[in-house]
């Protein structure tokens, strides 16, 4: 298992510095002038030219690219991510700042998400073929066909449009008040927990409609044992290692895409932060944004293996 671990974590931290370059070379790459966004408008003026050049020579511009690239990974590794181009302050506060709220969005939404797909998955495995299981197929397909910005416009036009329930946007610290935080966050979480309710849901009953076709859970119930006993101590024991899969690379995924979301309700959070750093040029902040969730992802990826690898030891050697 010391083996196992120490390999992924080897490729984690290959994967982590293959993207770092990438995504420093595109932003390089893209149009623009990061020195002229911070400027602005004076950036034209013909006497702020030579403040302009000595702008880009204080911001590391005028070095080749490798060079900034260099400078950049070793102040990472010694947990410096820069200095924000738009406002000075250092990225990882204003990173920390906002990650608090994402995570919120992240950790409520894959939490009711499996108390609701779990008892679902294993009524319809249950009850194959009955209405029931057609029902909840084509709930779990329209789940995670249906858009999530869409979701998210419709919830707003029903509960803070037409009933006035909950607000349409903007984000309380659950520390600051808790009430509010979790009328703010309702919509937002049940807009991820649809799709991750239909994803968990479809895999989990497929895997346990396997499961229970197998010859010891036959014999299990030729002891007599009731559906209860077989469910949990058998079928869902045998269907663990692939839900936790699941949920790991769904988690994962949504540590990224939760862009979107976080834009339609005005939640100010990772997602948030990305776009208002990519509209303002600000390569520090973006750099140090995609790290992070590359880091987060890379983690997520990295649990969900080794739990795998300890549910099933066969995947413990290469």
């Amino acid at each position: 298992m010391l083996a196992f671990t120490l390999r992924r974590l080897l490729e984690m931290i290959v994967t982590l510095l293959v993207l770092s370059m990438l995504v420093f070379g595109m932003l390089l790459a893209a149009p623009g002038d990061p020195a002229v966004a911070l400027l602005g408008r004076a950036a034209a003026r013909p006497e702020n030219q030579e403040f302009l050049e000595q702008l880009r020579r204080e911001m590391g511009l005028d070095q080749p690219v490798y060079v900034q690239y260099l400078r950049w990974i070793g102040r990472v590794i010694q947990g410096d991510l820069g200095v924000s181009n738009r406002n000075g302050q250092p990225v990882i506060t204003l990173i920390a700042s906002r990650l608090t709220a994402t995570l919120q969005l992240l950790v409520c939404s894959t939490m009711i998400s499996l108390i609701v797909a779990i008892p679902l998955a294993i009524i319809a495995a249950l009850k194959r073929g009955s209405w029931f299981d057609q029902a909840l197929m084509f709930l779990s397909v329209a789940g995670v066909a249906v858009p999530g910005f869409w979701l998210g416009l419709l919830l707003i036009l029903t509960f803070s449009i037409y009933l006035g329930w909950l607000p349409p946007s903007g984000y309380t610290s659950f520390f600051d008040d808790p009430i509010d935080s979790l009328r703010r966050s309702a919509m937002p979480v049940i807009t991820l927990s649809v799709y991750l309710i239909a994803t968990f849901t479809r895999f989990l009953r497929s895997d346990l409609i396997e499961v229970l076709s197998q010859d010891y859970i036959r014999t299990a119930y030729a002891k007599g044992l009731n559906h209860r006993i077989v469910m949990w101590r058998h079928a869902m024991k045998n269907a663990l290692p692939s839900l936790w899969t699941t949920v790991g690379v769904e988690v994962g995924t949504l540590l990224g895409g939760v862009i979107i979301i976080e834009q339609v309700f005005g939640w100010s959070g990772i997602g948030w932060l990305a776009v208002q750093a990519v509209n303002n040029r600000d390569y520090p902040l973006v750099l140090g944004i995609v790290l992070v969730v590359a880091t987060g992802f890379s983690f997520i990826t990295l649990v969900t293996d080794l739990g795998y690898a300890w549910l099933n030891p066969e995947l413990r050697h290469p």
